[in-house]
């Protein structure tokens, strides 16, 4: 057990929180574009 708080520990946690959001946003925006894509072709079809 530590005594001293180290700031790397947050630096770590705020590195992995904003690394984990960034690929969680980026796969959002990846699936909404495949679906308005695919909405797009089906209406180019009627």
């Amino acid at each position: 057990m530590r005594e001293a708080l180290n700031q790397w520990d947050y630096v770590i946690a705020a590195y992995v929180v904003g690394i984990g959001a960034l690929i969680a946003v980026t796969i959002w925006a990846w699936q909404s574009m495949r679906r308005a894509e695919r909405r797009r072709d089906e209406v180019k079809r009627r």
